[in-house]
């Protein structure tokens, strides 16, 4: 006995030792001996347990107990070795039919996203049970009534989209007292709390991002705190038991009682981190006491650990005596199996200086990092990752999302590709509700516009966050044993608009009616990236803040040559003057000079004459021309950072609830946006670069009714004296009617009633007699259908008293569609913002999500109903201007052919100028050239904007 319990120092010994019959109490503990010594638990592999040492030692009742909880303390997690031999998954749901995929297009995952599998896909009893070719013998098997088939007719079908960042559930949508359970309040270090104590089951959002394909998410508490509590790995479909606990992917343990008991093998814990603005600003702190909020709770863990290993070498060691409990403490046990190598950190953290803080902590306490979130300067220091301990962190983005606070001002478009250049993992995420995590594919099919490569922006929402959370042996990949967790595309999932047909999750289909929209044949494949070679290099060599103003500005003459289609608004909104179709006998040319269009025809029909000397020629490779989009509904041109009250022009008064200064005029005062402008914001260069030449903006109000008169400016100007840099000065009157504000909705309206009924003096009044003339339009801010409702009868008892005819605008709209008709008939307009309506606040939640949920979207119902519509930016996002062409494009995708390309235009350009009181001819003044296609098309890049007001061409 002795000399076998010294034997394990021979690795061969453990698989070749005799089997004899011995008691089974005797039995257990030989087993369990073998357990321990064979390599379970780095303490216990070269201990020795002799008899001398353990002669004179009570042997406590529980010993196998204690050594079993020490040898599995340094096990690192993961699947039992019979994983895949599993016939039934764990989350399967009883009397779910088997579904055969027949003639899909397969993106596996696997061969490093490269393969794709031409075949069938067999799901049952919640995984896959086969891939391609499905053996004859293996369907045979099943009672083929019983055998649900869907024909995929050659569509795409990928593994359910996997969110490594949501608060979904935690931060409920619609937003209402209670349901905000991210954050804690009670300390900077708290690895104690548990987000699965907050998941809501009757979150709207989950249906809406199920109808985006996504599958599982990670639930993370939120970054308030540097270390906020543990997150949760959930199954977004609904269950039968309807509880928080049985959405959970693996539970990393049992849930009886407070205690922690994990199960074995062990599974990967997930653990929330933060670090910079957020826990410095929620608690009045800097980034100093931040890392030593760490240090000091790490400290803690550290202690602990070694308490921990003192206690169970003396328990391997046979000291039995005065032992005592294994020393535990719940509030630090968290952070002790981080110490181990058993816990997935989520880091939050967006700056240099923080990344480096706590890589320097991970090497200090010796604990690896699974993924910096947000991390907007990841891609300015890789050689900073590569130095955490263990491994180097991947690092999980948005696309586009940056410059809304000091930390993101150097967030880049790049940085997935250099990043994965650099050989980081990449992960697109949401941080839903931040972007609602239904089109989190739109977040990778953004990064491949950018030149992150296919088959790595379609693993950075599916196969690599399924590894970076430790799932990737059951979810992530089209593979069989899986989880039959899997979306059935109506194109190229990374094609603009893509949109599931379907949606399995354990096997289970999540759609019950879906609408399926006609997809052209060329969106099923995957797009061409335009060249941003130059781009991407400058964002490295100036250091994330890259000059965005145009390289040349040319007043003479240019000349666009090799397009294949022309847009231009003639008047009467925007129309399709040209397309080639590939079949032009003669190459249509545009000339433009001193900003203005002046011919378009070929070389032969434009005169030659007064060209100048040696005109610039712009060859657009198969591109086309358009007018100029125009932007509303962000703080565009007034903010350089949200975040920062220092680079803003800040919000007016609240009238309702603030006595205004006399000397502004008192309640009559009436603030202009014109006057807080502000040139050369990065995101309104970044949206001229984009195509969006004007952007209108109203003063800031979130809680005011009254926010004053619009200007109407040049996204590409310098600055307010330059020539045609403000395009209008007093554009519209802008209200704003929310239940979300201090003052009742009908004092609200009541307000609004006495102001148009002659109660409004001085300034205001003048104002107010524009609108009533006609000369001026009112834009009321507005989501609920039923204020909505209100707004039509009283422009009714208005025009009806006054014998005015008032140009209204509402601006939001997520419910105008359930007053399309009514809308219509009291000639209002509608902008909606944002563009693809989510339930944000209580007066949005009745939104028409469009397909696959349903067969209308907002745009194409209040559209079929002849309402003007137009496709704005939500209230918060200048940063997401830049994305207005694919948004209308979007639009017209969802409507299945019933909204043409040039309407699709029209919704940010033309219709934008009559719904707020732009001149006519203004959106006709710009002139956008794109190569590699449309202004609507992914593949395409804006390489030029003609400004006749400006009078130049700026060249890009």
């Amino acid at each position: 006995m002795d000399k076998a319990i010294i034997a394990p120092n021979n690795p061969e010994w453990c698989s070749t030792r005799k089997r004899t019959r011995h008691h089974p109490l005797l039995r257990a503990a030989l087993a369990f001996g073998l357990l321990v010594v064979c390599g379970y638990g780095g303490l216990f592999t070269d201990f020795q347990l002799t008899r001398s040492k353990t002669s004179s030692a009570k042997i406590p009742i529980n010993a196998q107990q204690i050594l079993q909880k020490c040898a599995n303390l340094n096990v690192i997690p993961g699947p039992p070795p019979d994983f895949y031999s599993r016939t039934e998954s764990d989350r399967y749901v009883a009397k779910t039919r088997p579904t055969l995929i027949k003639n899909a297009t397969i993106w596996t995952g696997n061969v490093d996203g490269l393969e794709v599998v031409l075949g069938d896909l067999l799901l049952d009893r919640g995984i896959i049970q086969a891939v391609g070719q499905v053996p004859v013998n293996v369907l045979n098997a099943y009672d083929r009534g019983g055998l649900e088939i869907v024909d995929a007719n050659g569509s795409w079908v990928s593994p359910g989209i996997v969110d490594l960042h949501s608060h979904l559930g935690d931060y409920s949508s619609p937003k209402l007292k209670g349901s905000d359970d991210t954050n804690s309040r009670k300390g900077l270090v708290q690895p104690w709390l548990r987000s699965l104590d907050s998941l809501n089951t009757h979150d709207d959002a989950y249906q809406l991002s199920i109808a985006g394909g996504v599958s599982t998410a990670v639930i993370l508490p939120g970054s308030a705190n540097a270390i906020g509590g543990q997150a949760f790995v959930i199954k977004l479909r609904p269950t039968e038991e309807r509880s928080p606990s049985s959405m959970l992917l693996e539970p990393p343990f049992t849930f009886n009682g407070s205690g922690i008991k994990e199960v074995q093998p062990p599974r990967w814990r997930q653990l929330k981190q933060a670090c910079g603005e957020n826990p410095s600003r929620f608690y009045s702190g800097t980034r100093m006491d931040t890392i030593w909020a760490y240090r000091k709770g790490y400290e803690e863990a550290r202690k602990l650990k070694v308490k921990q290993d003192a206690y169970c070498e003396k328990a391997a060691a046979g000291q039995w005596n005065a032992l005592g409990d294994f020393p535990d403490d719940l509030k630090w046990e968290a952070l002790v199996d981080v110490l181990r190598g058993k816990v997935k950190i989520q880091n939050h953290c967006y700056e240099a200086v923080d990344l480096d803080g706590i890589v320097r902590l991970t090497n200090e306490f010796k604990f690896p990092i699974a993924a910096f979130h947000h991390a907007h300067e990841t891609y300015l220091v890789p050689e900073l990752l590569k130095k955490a301990y263990g491994h180097t962190p991947a690092v999980a983005l948005f696309a586009t999302a940056a410059r809304y606070k000091r930390e993101s001002y150097r967030g880049s478009e790049f940085a997935p590709r250099i990043l994965a250049d650099q050989g980081i993992e990449v992960v697109m995420k949401s941080d839903h509700p931040v972007l609602n995590s239904r089109f989190l594919v739109y977040e990778a099919q953004q990064a491949h516009y950018y030149g992150l490569a296919a088959n790595l922006a379609l693993a950075s929402v599916t196969s690599t966050p399924a590894k970076i959370m430790g799932q990737e042996h059951r979810i992530g990949y089209v593979r069989k044993g899986y989880d039959a967790d899997i979306v059935l595309w109506d194109s190229h999932p990374l094609a603009l608009g893509a949109t599931p047909k379907q949606v399995f999750i354990d096997g289970v289909a999540q759609l019950k009616h879906p609408f399926v929209v006609p997809k052209s044949e060329a969106l099923q494949h995957v797009p061409n990236t335009p060249d941003f070679e130059e781009e991407t290099k400058a964002a490295l060599e100036y250091d994330g803040l890259p000059p965005l103003e145009p390289k040349e500005s040319v007043s003479e003459t240019v000349i666009f040559e090799n397009f294949d289609s022309l847009f231009l608004d003639l008047g009467d909104g925007v129309e399709q003057i040209f397309t080639s179709n590939g079949h032009e006998d003669e190459p249509q040319i545009a000339i433009v000079q001193n900003g203005k269009l002046s011919c378009i025809g070929t070389a032969g029909t434009c005169p030659s004459a007064d060209l100048g000397v040696d005109p610039r020629i712009v060859d657009l490779h198969g591109g086309s021309l358009a007018p100029g989009l125009v932007s509303y509904g962000s703080p565009l041109g007034l903010v350089h950072i949200l975040g920062e009250e220092t680079t803003q022009d800040g919000e007016v008064f609240d009238g309702l609830t603030t006595k205004i200064p006399s000397i502004l005029g008192g309640d009559s005062a009436v603030i202009r946006a014109v006057d807080g402008l502000q040139f050369t914001t990065r995101d309104a260069l970044l949206a001229h670069r984009s195509g969006v030449s004007i952007g209108v903006t109203a003063p800031c109000s979130s809680s005011g009714v009254l926010a004053g008169l619009s200007t109407a400016f040049s996204t590409g100007a310098a600055h307010k004296l330059v020539k045609g840099a403000v395009v209008k000065d007093e554009a519209a009157l802008h209200v704003s009617l929310s239940p979300s504000f201090s003052a009742s909705v009908s004092t609200q309206i009541a307000m609004l009633r006495t102001m148009l009924d002659g109660g409004a003096g001085g300034e205001l009044g003048v104002q107010v007699a524009k609108v009533l003339e006609g000369k001026m339009p009112l834009v009321i801010g507005v989501h609920s259908a039923d204020i909505m409702a209100s707004l039509i009868q009283l422009k009714s008892e208005i025009e009806r008293t006054t014998g005015s005819i008032i140009k209204m605008t509402f601006a939001g709209g997520s419910e105008a569609h359930l007053l399309a008709k009514e809308i219509a008939a009291a000639n209002v307009g509608v902008i909606i913002a944002p563009a693809r309506s989510f339930p944000f606040f209580w007066d949005m939640r009745r939104i028409l999500p469009g397909p696959p949920l349903t067969q209308q979207s907002a745009v194409s119902a209040l559209l079929l109903n002849n309402v003007t519509v137009g496709v704005g930016v939500n209230f918060d996002e200048s940063w997401a201007v830049r994305n207005t062409r694919f948004d209308v494009s979007w639009a017209a995708l969802q409507a299945g052919g019933e909204i043409s390309k040039a309407e699709a235009i029209s919704l940010a350009s033309s219709n934008l100028e009559k719904l707020l009181g732009l001149s006519p001819g203004t959106v006709a003044s710009n002139l956008v050239a794109t190569s590699g296609g449309t202004i609507l098309d992914v593949e395409s890049k804006v390489v030029a904007v003609a400004s006749a007001k400006r009078g130049v061409v700026d060249l890009f």
